[in-house]
């Protein structure tokens, strides 16, 4: 019963793994075919930026919502509709024939369905990983970096030879089937007795709302990540194209050198991160939001060389260390918050601080795009490394004021 339990556990970060994928892979879609889209509907960079910013704006509105239904409602159920409905949007996509239409099936509906994902699969990783949390968590979020390095230079070659709409339609197809795979493989796992309270009642949105706001450590991990995502979306909305003009690179090209050594050395970073997150944690409670500030303050001057490199090799060692930093960040992200948030509120908690992080993210691509109509996208990545650093001092300043007060010690729950 022990070894089904187990394997159960690993197979469980595999489905989600693949779902991870495919949310991300969708995501970055967008990103490398902008050049041919703009071409094709006669659009905008600030229009295009306005698709990407509306998009990232209704996923941190509806991830609050996604997190409390996570706290509230069968998980399984709500990974698979979520899969399912970001594919078909997706899907959709391809047939955009304007800025509404794409606002419609790519900023609404694939943003709107990508939400319901993320809290919901980490509350079930969290609830199958206890002294295993960070490697776990940190395996699901390597699919990220593979789902959109893969998805930057597929999409590239599919948009350079069969159209833009075509990648958009094969991804939205093979997300459709992974959803029925993910509903077939996943188990309908409710709370665990453990983690709710004496009377095993499911907690009120009230309750929630007062147990997550009264830990202060939240604010600063939420405003910080807030920092990041400003970063990570801006990168990667108009990074491909950045290198598309700047180096003459095609679009496949740009796409997957774009991602490949950030998210290459992402991938080091982060299991390195965790590795000593785990390994630490039990005698050192305070070690992944001092992981985290590591991890964003070293990579602030990276993304500053990125912009300001006038040779590819050396954009590209940027790009890699950066991807580093960033990778040890995001090693604890969910991690960190964990360590002051108990487990029957963790998933709204986690819906929160997203919608914090992609609020606040949503605005780096259409400043980009401002910022690159009048001063060239290198001036942008001025603000990027300033939003890095920023946000290093806020985890400092969680971690110093309020953490010990707010830390809850999850081995003397259980």
């Amino acid at each position: 019963m022990k070894n089904l339990k187990l394997e159960y556990k690993w197979r469980l970060v595999l489905i989600l793994w693949v779902a991870y994928f495919l949310n991300q892979g969708d995501r970055q879609i967008f990103n490398v075919v902008i050049p041919l889209i703009k071409e094709d509907l006669q659009i905008s960079d600030v229009q295009i930026g306005l698709v990407a910013t509306l998009f990232t704006l209704f996923y941190g509105i509806m991830v609050p919502v996604a997190g409390f239904a996570g706290d509230l409602f069968r998980r399984k159920w709500i990974i698979f509709f979520s899969l399912l409905i970001f594919s078909i949007g997706t899907m959709f996509t391809g047939f955009a024939n304007g800025i509404i239409l794409l606002v419609l099936f790519r900023s609404i509906a694939t943003g709107g369905g990508e939400a319901f994902y993320y809290p919901a699969a980490t509350s079930l990783l969290g609830q199958f990983h206890h002294k295993t949390r960070a490697m776990a968590m940190s395996i699901h979020q390597t699919s990220l970096y593979a789902g959109i390095v893969a998805s930057g230079f597929i999409a590239g070659y599919i948009g350079e030879n069969y159209g833009w709409r075509m990648a958009f339609l094969s991804f939205g197809i093979i997300g459709v089937i992974w959803a029925f795979v993910v509903l077939w493989g996943i188990r309908d796992t409710p709370m665990p007795k453990e983690e709710m309270n004496e009377h095993e009642e499911k907690p009120s949105f009230m309750e929630i709302i007062k147990a997550i706001f009264s830990r202060k450590t939240v604010y600063f991990l939420s405003l910080a990540f807030g920092c990041m995502c400003f970063v990570n979306v801006g990168y990667l909305t108009w990074m491909p194209t950045f290198l598309h003009e700047k180096f003459n690179m095609s679009l496949s090209a740009a796409g997957l050198h774009s991602t490949l050594y950030h998210f290459l050395f992402a991938f080091f970073g982060v299991m390195i991160g965790a590795r000593i997150s785990d390994k630490l944690a039990l005698k050192r409670k305070q070690i992944r939001m001092e992981i985290e500030i590591l991890g964003l303050l070293l990579g602030a001057p990276f993304i500053y060389w990125i912009g300001f490199a006038n040779d590819k090799l050396w954009c590209y060692v940027a790009m890699g260390l950066f991807g580093i930093f960033r990778g040890i960040y995001d090693s604890n992200l969910f991690a960190a918050l964990f360590d002051v948030i108990e487990p029957r509120y963790r998933a709204s908690s986690m819906g929160i601080m997203l919608a914090f992080a992609f609020i606040i993210g949503a605005l780096a691509p259409v400043i980009l795009g401002q910022i690159k109509t009048i001063a060239g996208l290198e001036s942008g990545f001025i603000l990027l490394a300033g939003a890095y650093f920023l946000g290093a001092i806020l985890v400092f300043l969680g971690l110093k004021l309020f953490f010990k007060e707010n830390y809850y010690d999850e081995d003397n729950y259980n």
